[in-house]
């Protein structure tokens, strides 16, 4: 199996001549970083095989690793036969779809059987980034959500308030007319009373009612009153009241 050199990169190391210095803890974001190199990736091809040693040229790569063991005994470094035997943390290569895809799982292994994810990385056309965590993406789509709600409320308020100064203003201007139309014009009403005051001293005066023929003797409405007997007048029939659903018979 060809493998490329195993030292750590330069960023890391320590000039004073001591150990490397240890890579982030687990969990520090580095969601913000990618990390290529082309020279790697014109000389050697990407595949599963090789994939791990491309991916320990990063600065994802935890040096303290149990993969970097079996790499220095000249063991692939994925081998799930020896990481099962060892405790601590190690990569594993979860999902593959060469040569585009790769992705890588940190986890710490307390046991064969027993294992607990801490961070996924992928390497996406020959670049590697870190995903991030999913209460990360959580709070980032709440967060995006949450300003555009916000955003179309301010914008929706505005809106309101420029309808109201509007209808406002309307309003205002219907009641000033109105008031207008409702004020008397006491000079016109001057003006009405002497035209009709002209007509009226113009026309004939109304002619008396013609007397009643010789022997008519008017009935007097009182006695007429007295004679006729009272009737008695029923109420009208309300028609929701009296003629209702709770006045109808029930069978």
């Amino acid at each position: 199996m060809t493998t490329t050199p195993t030292m750590p990169p330069m960023g890391n190391a320590n000039f004073d001549g001591g150990a490397p210095a240890l890579p982030p803890q687990p969990g520090t974001d580095m969601t913000g970083i990618c990390f290529r190199d082309q020279l790697w990736l014109n000389t050697y091809p990407l595949d599963r095989n090789l994939v791990f040693d491309y991916f320990a040229l990063s600065p994802f790569y935890d040096w303290t690793c149990n993969n970097e063991q079996l790499r220095a005994q000249s063991i692939h470094p994925l081998d799930i036969c020896h990481l099962s035997k060892m405790t601590g943390s190690e990569y594993m290569l979860s999902e593959v779809m060469e040569p585009h895809l790769f992705v890588i799982r940190k986890q710490k292994r307390d046991g064969p059987e027993k294992v607990t994810p801490m961070l996924t990385y992928y390497i996406l056309d020959g670049s590697i980034y870190q995903a991030p965590q999913l209460c990360n993406v959580f709070a980032g789509r709440l967060g995006r959500a949450l300003y555009h709600i916000s955003k179309a409320f301010s914008f929706a308020s505005s809106k309101l308030e420029k309808t109201g100064y509007v209808a406002s203003e309307n309003e205002s201007a219907a009641s000033e007319s109105k008031a207008a139309k409702e004020t008397i014009d006491f000079k016109e009403l001057k003006r009405v009373d002497h035209i009709l005051a002209s007509l009226q001293r113009k026309l004939p005066p109304v002619p008396p009612p013609p007397p009643f023929p010789e022997g008519y003797v008017p009935p007097s409405t009182a006695e007429a009153s007295e004679n006729q007997p009272a009737e008695t007048q029923l109420p009208p029939v309300d028609p929701i009241i009296d003629q209702g659903p709770s006045k109808r018979m029930k069978v």
